[in-house]
């Protein structure tokens, strides 16, 4: 696992937009709190910056 990103969903989905909570589940997050660990590459980012106002990176 060379390099990776960890994402935490920090924000409800209720009345957030269907595609960004379509976003959301390809990151791999289900409920507020969890966190998914995922290869660190552009599409990654620009999913991450798409639903930046919900989730948040930890290291």
């Amino acid at each position: 696992m060379a390099n990776t990103i960890k994402v935490k969903l920090v924000k409800g989905l209720i009345g957030t937009r269907q595609d960004h909570r379509a976003t959301v589940r390809g990151l791999g997050l289900r409920r507020i709190n969890s966190v998914s660990e995922l290869q660190d590459t552009p599409a990654i980012r620009g999913m991450i910056n798409k639903v930046a106002y919900l989730v948040k990176v930890v290291e």
